[in-house]
């Protein structure tokens, strides 16, 4: 039963058909809103986040807890609350799989839906301006918020979508060279704070239209953590949506991308998604000196990067 539910959270919806680009679908979805977000012994920051969420938006929002296995209570104690639902997953399924398996809770009046991780305080209005974005941009098929970190700074959350040459820039010298042009390009750093399109947007919160993930069929669940944010722009780019940043909308981070210890099964994790993305776009035999040299690099680069860690520590 549990693994029919996981299917059906990641499989093609029926008669879909794509024309030019344009992805059309039978499925009919509602107006609702809902907030899917994947725990993990998220601890008191459960609390932050469902506490402000009121003052995100003016409409009633059903929360889901795609809870991977917590052992600290805190989301046993948040599905006290009205209008907040907590479905274990049985096992730590991965960030993508257990929103999917999140998602699938929902009936089709919910055709809207707020992926979101819970170590977020949500600003005032934010998700109103995402819904307000989204009757702007009839083809969008995710919106994403301007992301601060604890310390005020804005994090890069709307980026190109990684080509070999800047991700190979990027990756070599983005630790010594932060500021280096193939980071720059990358992140969209110096791009003005405007409404605008990028290649991907943060998985950190993601407003999505549920015709489009129907369209890809959600999340690859093969990406256990990293990139699966990265992979989900892309293929919605190939299936015709745009991903749509829209800076009036702004979230905190509590956790904080640069803030946040890295352990090393996630920088292996990292690593391994990275090439698994790669690997994914060149296909096929005449690709295969290409994705063996990836793989090597990509491994070497991440032993390099636990040593480092254990150094900073």
């Amino acid at each position: 039963m549990f693994a029919a539910v996981l299917r059906s959270a990641t499989r093609r919806p029926r008669r879909m058909a794509r024309q030019n680009d344009t992805v059309t679908d039978s499925r009919s979805y509602g107006d609702e809103l809902a907030v899917v977000t994947v725990t993990y012994s998220p601890g008191r920051t459960l609390e932050r986040f469902l506490d402000t969420l009121p003052k995100a938006t003016d409409r009633r929002v059903r929360v889901v807890l795609a809870d991977n296995g917590s052992t600290d209570g805190a989301p046993e104690r948040a599905a006290e609350r009205p209008d907040v639902d907590l479905v274990p997953m049985g096992a730590n399924l991965g960030y993508g799989a257990a929103a999917n398996r999140g998602m699938a809770e929902l009936g089709e009046e919910y055709g809207w839906v707020v992926v979101v991780n819970p170590d977020v305080e949500w600003g005032a209005g934010c998700l109103d301006e995402l819904l307000a974005a989204a009757a702007r941009w009839p083809r969008g098929g995710s919106f994403g918020p301007l992301i601060r970190e604890p310390d005020g700074s804005i994090y890069p959350s709307a980026r190109l979508r990684p080509s070999l040459g800047r991700g190979a820039g990027h990756a070599l010298l983005c630790k010594v060279w932060p500021s280096n042009p193939f980071s720059r390009a990358y992140r969209q750093s110096e791009a003005a704070l405007a409404e605008r399109t990028a290649g991907w947007l943060s998985g950190s919160c993601l407003l999505v239209r549920r015709e489009a993930m129907d369209s890809v069929t959600g999340f690859d669940p093969r990406y256990f953590m990293y990139f699966e944010d990265v992979d989900l722009g892309d293929r919605l780019a190939r299936a015709g949506w745009l991903n749509v940043y829209v800076p009036s909308a702004e979230i905190v981070h509590i956790g904080g991308h640069s803030t946040s210890r890295v352990s090393a099964r996630m920088l292996a994790e990292h690593h391994r998604s990275a090439y698994r993305y790669l690997a994914d776009r060149y296909r096929g035999m005449v690709w295969t000196p290409l994705r063996l040299v990836l793989r090597a690099a990509l491994e070497m680069r991440a032993r390099i990067a636990v040593r480092l860690s254990h150094r900073e520590r």
